[in-house]
């Protein structure tokens, strides 16, 4: 398949997802009490609710869509403590001890999966499998030599190597042992049927648009019911919620692609990622028709991306110039937090907030961190403290953050300005399928003619702080340049920080239709 170019006429699909059956949890249609309310239904949300629950507690888990359709059942759903190059990193910026902890609550996170899985005798697919990182080029040799011994002073099962069994040549590579794979929609789907009755309720299709603060908290969907807890996690990927937390200038978004290929060849036995850039990470999952190999990489600034199909096929050409790729099966692209320094923040949502908590930010490493995260908030609700939570903690401060953050919000100021005076058409072609930025007595509106020719407007102006939307051709959607909402061609929310939808343009849309041509 080696230099065929894919059409990619068919919408993305994520295996995780396509290979099971949606969760039909009711929505909520009453006022309701319990002790922790969580906003959010992806890996921490649900963990969050399970580990509350076992400690006697009554939870409610409120998603705005249906539960692990977000992220966490769009990832890699790798198991792994080995976060590229990470630790020497850690080491150098925040000190051993910290890093110690990040090491820590990554390696505890593998064996609580592990744990669970057994316990519950759930089949996800979970199986060990080492992790390596490699390079090709000369640059990284250094850094994986230095992140191999800072890795084992931290007690991680590390070593140096000059080869990896895949079939190209390596200038280096770090083999972490003890480390996993699994299906993690099947893993949380079961976890998340232990969560409902003796008080506990999961709510899907309610989203949570607003969060009261009093003795305690209400969150407020946007049916107008509430829920009432003395404690309030926020894990909606990107925080619903900010509380003068700042963490709209504190995090950005990064979109990644992956495709799901059909191989001649045997996988070798591990996960892996090289340390350059472009990202090319490798995972295999068996599947009723075969093994299936995981590429994935390409990644960009959510709104930065062009033409996003050209990612798709930069891995599929990646993977035909590695292996006989006999068929391209899945294909999808996934969303994450990114924060300024690199770990996720959870904890408190500020030091002013003692009853309400966040996770968010994990910077492409869910599936550990996010585990994490939810063992982190237990023994916070629970207890009082946890071991790992000072490297976690959302108010920490250091200098490569501070710089980090001025480049990042520069970077927003310019996609805010750039878009307001962005000149446009006021006729223009557009293709069935595509869509184009046009203006029409002044007023931006984003037009996308569906297979049939019919035109969809919509004001394109960001409902979250204002900044204009670009189109990503790939996943057919409006996306936001400066803090990564994304809305569909009729205006609809489908990820956040923004959850009000976008104004959907009947007569303007008549008008648009006079005016194109193709």
């Amino acid at each position: 398949m080696e230099g065929k170019k894919n059409d990619f006429r068919d919408p993305p699909s994520p295996y995780w997802l396509a290979s099971i059956a949606a969760t039909d949890y009711p929505d909520l249609d009453r006022d309701i009490s319990v002790d922790v309310a969580i906003v959010g239904g992806g890996i921490v949300g649900i963990t969050a609710a399970y580990l509350l629950k076992e400690e006697g507690l009554k939870v409610a888990v409120i998603e705005a869509d249906r539960i692990l359709q977000g992220t966490t059942g769009h990832s890699t759903a790798k198991i792994t403590s080995q976060h590229g190059l990470i630790y020497a990193r850690l080491q150098k910026e925040m000190g051993e001890e910290l890093a110690r902890q990040y090491a820590d609550a990554n390696q505890s996170a593998i064996g609580l999966i592990a744990e669970l899985s057994r316990k519950h005798h759930i089949d996800c697919d979970f199986s060990w499998r080492p992790a390596y990182v490699f390079t090709q080029s000369e640059r990284y040799i250094t850094d994986i030599e230095d992140e191999a011994r800072v890795a084992a002073q931290l007690g991680i099962e590390a070593e140096y190597l000059r080869e990896i069994p895949l079939p190209f040549a390596v200038q280096a590579a770090l083999r972490f042992d003890g480390q996993a794979q699994f299906h993690p929609v099947k893993f949380l789907q079961a976890l998340a049927e232990k969560i409902p009755g003796q008080g506990s309720a999961i709510f899907e299709q309610t989203a949570a648009v607003h969060l009261e603060e009093a003795d305690g908290a209400v969150v407020v969907a946007r049916n107008g019911h509430k829920v009432t807890a003395s404690r309030v996690i926020i894990a909606s990927h990107y925080p619903f919620f900010d509380g003068g937390g700042l963490y709209f200038s504190r995090i950005y978004q990064d979109r990644s692609y992956i495709v799901a290929v059909k191989i001649r060849e045997a996988f070798p036995e591990g996960t892996f990622i090289n340390a350059e850039s472009p990202t090319r990470s490798l995972r295999s999952q068996n599947d009723e028709n075969g093994e299936l190999v995981l590429v994935a990489g390409e990644h960009h600034k959510s709104g930065h991306g062009g033409n996003t199909d050209t990612y798709y096929q930069n891995l599929v050409d990646f993977a035909a110039q590695t292996f006989t790729v006999e068929d391209v099966l899945y294909r999808w692209s996934t969303q994450d937090c990114m924060t300024v320094d690199g770990v996720p923040y959870v904890g408190n949502l500020t030091p002013q907030s003692p009853h309400i908590y966040v996770a968010t930010g994990f910077g492409k490493w869910g599936i550990t961190n996010g585990t994490a995260a939810a063992m982190v908030l237990k023994d916070l609700i629970v207890k009082g403290d946890n071991p790992w939570a000072q490297v976690y903690n959302p108010a920490r401060l250091t200098l490569p953050s501070v710089k980090s953050w001025f480049i990042q919000n520069a970077h927003v100021a310019k996609d805010l300005i750039a878009g307001k005076l962005q000149g446009l058409p006021e006729k223009t072609e557009i293709p069935r399928g595509e869509a184009r930025l046009v203006e029409i007595d002044g007023q931006r509106i984003g037009a996308y003619r569906d297979e049939e020719g019919q035109v969809h407007c919509v004001d394109t102006t960001c409902t979250h702080l204002g900044c204009e939307l670009r189109w990503n051709a790939a996943e057919k959607s409006w996306d936001c340049p400066c803090h990564g909402s994304r809305f569909t061609y009729e205006g609809e929310n489908v990820e956040g920080p923004a959850f009000l939808p976008l104004h959907h343009l009947e007569e303007e849309a008549n008008q648009v239709e006079a005016r194109i041509f193709s």
